[in-house]
């Protein structure tokens, strides 16, 4: 990506400004393993954040490594090993809760640590509700969602605009992707076996609602392609190999707006979740310094407003949402392409954090031994 002389002018002003940690607290490393999900919303860290930031730093460096799928387990061996190369991972929010409670994420004072707000206000004011553990830096606001073949909509019929389409395959026949993990399947499922929205997690925490949700689940498992890249389900909706699939609004307004795929959006029931960043417990200090001068140059107000000019995810702080205006190459607004615009947010399911951080170990062996079945 190019830079201008005034945006290395202004970058290197506002990095200079975050470097009183570093300063205080020595020697910098230079270089960092930064890790994430991989495709478009990688690439959106890396010209919002990283690009900018090596820009103003010269002779700093980052790897990436596309892990964050696994980031928990990983996490886990690392520190039974004694040997964490990670230096700053990207993570949903219940993940950073269940890393926070193991102690394998840092703790973090956010108004000390990071930027405050472009209007003034302090930082744990401008993330708010969003600073869902002591650990975790938010990023974004995103949500799951389905695409569908709009060349596949059988002759006669509407496309599809709500969740339990997804059942339907009577009245939209073809095969679904669906990841390959419970979050989000569960849900959905028992939302449309009748479950009220607001019961989901209620009975879902018991032997009897998993189960129920299975069985849901059983009823298109003979047509369902399972994923675990958030990159798959774009490919099978453009290779014509599924007819509707679950993944991120961000892959699917690549594949939609920046490809020119035949795909639709479906945004019913779209499932609401956070992204950020956790910093690996007891980094070296040298590693420690560079990764929390980053983070508070990657987080604050213009940063993050900068990344929705390349992936259609909400930035996490409220001051940044007044930044978001048109995609960096394209020049669509951006702001319509949001989970969060109000046309797409009519019918929303509020991802539950906290239950997933206490069950996800035990809902993983029950739904992949379903799967094995």
């Amino acid at each position: 990506m190019k830079i201008t002389k005034t945006l290395m002018a202004t970058t290197a002003l506002t990095v200079a400004a975050t470097g009183a940690f570093a300063e205080a607290h020595g020697n910098m490393a230079d270089s960092m393993t930064l890790v994430s999900w991989g495709g478009a919303y990688q690439s959106s860290q890396q010209k919002a954040y990283v690009e900018p930031y090596v820009a103003a730093n010269e002779g700093v460096s980052a790897t990436w490594d596309e892990s964050s799928a696994e980031a928990v387990a990983k996490l886990r061996a690392m520190n039974e090993a004694g040997n964490v190369t990670w230096d700053l991972v990207d993570v949903v929010a219940s993940d950073a809760i269940r890393l926070c409670d193991e102690g394998l994420a840092m703790e973090i004072d956010h108004d000390e640590m990071l930027a405050a707000g472009d209007d003034g206000s302090d930082a744990s004011d401008d993330f708010g509700d969003l600073i869902v553990s002591d650990c975790f830096i938010p990023q974004i606001v995103y949500s799951t969602t389905f695409g569908y073949r709009t060349d596949m909509v059988p002759e006669g019929v509407e496309a599809p605009s709500e969740i339990c389409s997804v059942f339907d395959l009577e009245t939209y026949p073809g095969k679904r992707a669906l990841e390959k993990r419970p979050i989000n399947n569960m849900e959905w499922a028992l939302l449309c076996d009748g479950v009220a929205k607001e019961d989901v997690y209620d009975v879902l925490e018991t032997e009897e609602g998993q189960d129920q949700a299975l069985a849901k689940l059983d009823t298109i498992k003979d047509q369902v392609v399972w994923w675990n890249a958030g990159a798959d389900t774009p490919q099978l909706l453009a290779d014509g190999e599924v007819f509707m699939g679950s993944t991120y609004n961000g892959r699917l307004f690549s594949a939609i707006v920046e490809q020119d795929q035949p795909i639709g959006m479906m945004w019913d029931a779209q499932v609401f979740d956070l992204d950020g960043w956790i910093i690996p417990a007891d980094l070296p200090e040298d590693r420690l310094a560079r990764v929390m001068d980053f983070v508070k140059f990657a987080t604050d107000t213009q940063r993050l407003a900068d990344q929705s000019k390349y992936i259609s995810y909400g930035p996490a702080r409220l001051s940044s949402a007044p930044l978001v205006s048109t995609h960096a190459e394209l020049g669509v607004e951006m702001a319509p392409h949001m989970p969060t615009d109000p046309a797409n947010a009519e019918n929303t399911f509020l991802y539950n954090y906290e239950f997933w951080a206490d069950y996800r170990d035990d809902i993983d062996a029950k739904f992949q031994a379903w799967l094995a079945q």
